[in-house]
């Protein structure tokens, strides 16, 4: 392996930051060019809520998982391309309305426009949730075929959005801090004084809150870019030895499947409503039981009464007087909150307004 010196690391820095300018360019000019004239589009109504998308090669079994978990008919052939539009499809699990996509098969260069493989991935941009349909009596280079066209779409999977802040100014240079326990990975403050200039930006503040690379920087640069979770889907598991599945289940997030003969379709479920993070607050009219049939859904990073009324209203806030609030956020049972509260998942809430 060859060895990496500090002068290779500030050009490897460099280069990295062309690339990626010379590929945005490409796409904004196959736009400019196209004119949004280049096709029918996917244009599939967002309902329910949460959204999973379900990409993968033509003919690996999407269609077939969509019509197991939804009950939709999508049609189902032995040929490649059987679907070729957008079909959308609902299924509920534990309260909540999950509207699941069946995506045409992308291939190869869709990151450029081959086979209506911009609208595919135009579409997985709008998911909450992405399922990576694999083909397991197919080589599991397949997988890196795909998370490379989703990247040069500005998609990052399994990823958490890099904590750096990045901000314009009139002068004084490149100011770089890093916080304390965070440290630059394969660059120096010269390569990211570097990388900003050839954005054109020569006086600027960086901020670094994460252990961070050149590639986390160039994505803060640019922006415009998608941070989702995503699940490997390992469909016709029904055709391999036991053998071969023990080797394919180390793999990080991957859930074996078998959609034909529905084999481990509740585990898929409970996949995705992990990867999706969201948390179900039931609500309790005076003088009644909880509802516990039609839970609001909501996401799990740090959800207030304040997001819960807006989710139910808009104009519930301007009415709130404080909260009832029954379950593992509450100190007692019930506990009278304010609009601040913290809540957790299957809390009950009751609302009281001003009279």
């Amino acid at each position: 392996r060859t060895q990496k010196n500090k002068a290779t690391n500030a050009h490897l820095g460099l280069l990295k930051a062309k690339l990626s300018k010379l590929r945005a360019q490409l796409i904004s000019d196959q736009t400019a060019k196209s004119g949004g004239g280049g096709g029918e589009g996917f244009d599939v109504a967002k309902t329910g809520d949460s959204r999973i998308g379900l990409i993968g090669f033509p003919s690996v079994g999407k269609s077939t998982l969509l019509s197991k978990l939804t009950g939709t008919q999508s049609e189902v052939a032995a040929y490649e391309f059987t679907t070729l539009t957008c079909i959308p499809g609902v299924f509920k699990y534990k309260g909540a309305k999950i509207q699941l996509l069946d995506l045409p098969g992308i291939i190869e260069g869709a990151k450029d426009g081959k086979g209506r493989g911009r609208q595919v991935i135009g579409v997985a941009l709008t998911c909450t949730l992405l399922m990576i349909v694999l083909d397991a009596m197919k080589p599991l280079t397949h997988k890196k075929k795909i998370e490379k066209e989703l990247y040069g779409f500005g998609i990052r999977l399994n990823k958490e959005r890099p904590q750096i802040t990045f901000s314009k100014k009139e002068r004084g240079g490149v100011n770089i801090t890093v916080a304390p326990g965070c440290k630059l990975v394969g660059m120096d403050n010269e390569i990211v004084a570097n990388i900003c200039r050839e954005y054109k930006v020569a006086n600027c503040s960086v901020s670094f809150r994460c252990n961070a690379t050149a590639d986390d920087l160039i994505d803060v640069i640019e922006g415009g870019r998608k941070f989702v979770p995503c699940i490997y889907v390992l469909n016709k598991i029904d055709a391999i030895t036991v053998e071969e599945l023990d080797v394919l289940s180390r793999c990080p997030h991957y859930c074996p499947v078998s959609a034909h003969q529905e084999w481990n379709l509740d585990g898929l479920m409970d996949m995705a409503w992990e990867y999706m993070n969201l948390i179900r607050i039931y609500t309790k009219p005076r003088g009644q039981i909880p509802d516990y049939n039609a839970p609001v859904i909501l996401p799990a990073k740090r959800v207030t009464v304040s997001d819960f009324c807006q989710r139910i209203h808009r104009g519930l806030l301007s009415q709130f007087k404080h909260a009832l609030v029954w379950g593992k956020s509450a100190k007692h049972q019930p506990q009278k909150c304010g609009k601040d509260h913290v809540l957790e998942d299957e809390d009950v809430v009751q609302i009281v307004k001003k009279i």
